[in-house]
């Protein structure tokens, strides 16, 4: 029996992600990705936008190649990789992680995807105040800047401030 606070890892044939946290990873959320160097240092980048694969089992970041550099430099070192998806109105929080990540180029619609994600993070941040123009400055990058960051999760936990932060992600039946 696993202890109740072990991280969730996937069997084989069951990918961590379910339909329901899958709708919210694309939703228009606050998308962060972090690495480590193999001395440890961390890093963080912003992303802008955010891909499954049809199986749910691989997960595609997209960020800006010059921002976010020192977070590609430590992928490329070691593979390791953290996502965090946090709505700002509510601090919904899910973290994700993987070994196997590998930093590439767009594929067809995937700038389809990163505007979409722009359009959904403005009616998110909107209503608390934040310009339109201030949110497109955050998440700008000229398409040919853009990579694509993929990896397949095999740790995923709540990361919501309160009791339960912390603890696996859990598939909903």
């Amino acid at each position: 029996m696993m202890p109740a606070n072990a991280p969730m890892t996937a069997a084989p044939d069951t990918p961590l992600i379910d339909l329901q946290h899958a709708d919210f990873l694309q939703s228009g959320i606050s998308l962060c990705v972090g690495a480590c160097d193999n001395r440890g240092m961390p890093t963080l980048a912003r992303a802008t936008g955010c891909r499954l694969s049809v199986d749910l089992r691989q997960v595609t970041m997209f960020l800006s190649a010059t921002q976010a550099s020192p977070v590609l430099r430590c992928i490329r070192e070691n593979g390791a990789v953290t996502a965090v998806f946090s709505r700002p109105s509510t601090h919904k929080t899910l973290q994700l992680k993987g070994r196997d990540a590998t930093v590439g180029g767009l594929q067809p619609g995937d700038l389809d995807v990163v505007e979409s994600y722009r359009c959904k993070f403005v009616r998110e941040l909107e209503p608390m105040g934040f310009d339109e123009i201030l949110i497109r400055s955050l998440l700008a990058a000229p398409p040919a800047d853009l990579v694509a960051v993929k990896f397949t999760p095999v740790e995923a936990y709540s990361q919501t401030p309160g009791p339960k932060a912390g603890e696996p992600l859990r598939a909903q039946a």
